[in-house]
């Protein structure tokens, strides 16, 4: 048995071949083409802003070039008033042979020195050192100033003063914590 198809179910299997493949050309071909399209279109700005921010930093090469060597020579001002050693107890050391010289040249007596334990302060590590100091007001003063005016960054944590003796109260006793700093990255204990 043959079936044979009328010219009408000839023309509606043709017609709904022609629309299934339609379909599938749209689903298959057209429409990825469109999205990719469209994907491509969004990208393209995103590419361009990008470029545009490159470009801008290659002409800004001479002025970041500049900026980098004045930091550079900022940090290397600044590292210059760092403690020079790389660990605490012998930064502790050198701080203590700058408060003694300091102490000489501003005619006080250093009565007692003791070593207090590093802080960390970040990139830094705070090296201190506590003092007694006795003499007259002046020569506190002089010795205040002298660590003020010191090349090397110090800083006075913490100053007590007391008279050392009632009847002459122009002698007096200063326990002064001095503290210096090293960079924590060279720092070992």
């Amino acid at each position: 048995m043959t079936a044979t198809l009328s010219r009408r179910e000839r023309l509606l299997v043709v017609g709904a071949l022609i629309v299934v493949g339609l379909l599938g050309g749209w689903a298959f071909a057209i429409q990825p083409i469109l999205e990719h399209n469209r994907a491509t279109a969004e990208l393209v700005p995103a590419r361009e802003q990008a470029l545009q921010q490159r470009r801008d930093l290659v002409a800004r090469r001479g002025a970041i070039g500049t900026e980098l060597a004045a930091t550079s020579r900022r940090i290397e001002a600044v590292s210059a008033r760092l403690l020079t050693s790389a660990t605490p107890p012998v930064a502790a050391s050198e701080l203590q042979r700058l408060a003694k010289d300091m102490a000489a040249r501003a005619q006080t007596e250093i009565r007692s020195e003791r070593i207090l334990e590093p802080k960390d302060r970040g990139e830094l590590l705070e090296v201190s050192i506590e003092i007694a100091v006795s003499g007259e007001v002046r020569q506190l003063v002089d010795l205040l100033a002298r660590i003020d005016a010191t090349p090397k960054l110090l800083t006075v944590q913490d100053l007590r003063v007391r008279v050392v003796n009632l009847a002459q109260p122009r002698d007096l006793l200063a326990t002064v914590t001095l503290s210096g700093f090293i960079l924590q990255g060279k720092a070992k204990t």
